[in-house]
């Protein structure tokens, strides 16, 4: 059998130390790469290709549902196995909308992560039994039917700006991370908050709040 290559992203040190020693366990699978960013996480997608990307739902720079999206469209290679803590319906189905393989709760049993690997390496779905597939499949086909979520009108960057503005990250700081100017930046945040209404900062933080880009308590 051939060997699984592993990409980790998580911004808790600890929990990327226990998932590290876990997966390092297994024979069969090899670790090839760890961070704690989401800008970060798919700039290691692209210079190590991993077979899995196991990817944390809430990270700062992007969050994973937009590493997850921006690898499924980049790099179809790389399977996408979200682990969260959060079992919601809605950030199963943004997941699953976005590209993800897989997504396993944290407090899942290190014998269902390590088969969660296993089956999203091979390409096949895979979600922790607490969540009733049948449950998702009728959300999926709810949301299908729904209008148009104005969100999905934003491009790639702008998501990027959204979250890291959201974040607290000043114009040159964001330009910084990454490598535009600031000036692009502020097109992006005047374009972002055109297509999403919003009048000011404050708007735009309870935005992210509200979408699950960012923590309450960030």
């Amino acid at each position: 059998m051939s060997t699984t290559t592993i990409a980790l992203a998580d911004d808790h040190h600890v929990v990327r130390q226990g998932l590290r020693a876990l997966l390092e366990s297994e024979p069969l699978f090899n670790l090839i790469g760890e961070v704690g960013d989401g800008i970060e996480a798919v700039r290691m997608v692209e210079r190590l290709n991993p077979n899995v990307l196991i990817v944390d739902l809430m990270m700062p720079g992007i969050n994973g549902l937009e590493v997850t999206r921006q690898v499924a469209q980049r790099f179809p290679q790389t399977h996408v196995l979200v682990l969260s803590m959060y079992s919601s319906d809605v950030y199963v189905l943004e997941a699953l909308k976005n590209g993800a393989t897989g997504y396993v709760l944290k407090n899942s049993s290190a014998g269902e992560l390590v088969n969660a690997v296993r089956e999203v390496a091979a390409g096949h779905r895979h979600l922790s039994r607490a969540i009733s597939e049948r449950a998702i499949e009728l959300f999926v086909q709810r949301a299908e039917a729904s209008s148009m979520d104005v969100y999905e009108t934003l491009t790639t960057r702008e998501r990027e700006v959204l979250q890291l503005a959201a974040e607290g990250h000043p114009n040159s700081e964001i330009a910084e991370r990454l490598f535009i100017s600031s000036r692009t930046v502020e097109t992006h945040r005047a374009n972002l908050m055109r297509k999403l209404g919003l009048e000011n900062h404050t708007d735009l933080i309870l935005y992210a709040v509200r979408r699950g880009i960012i923590r309450a308590d960030a």
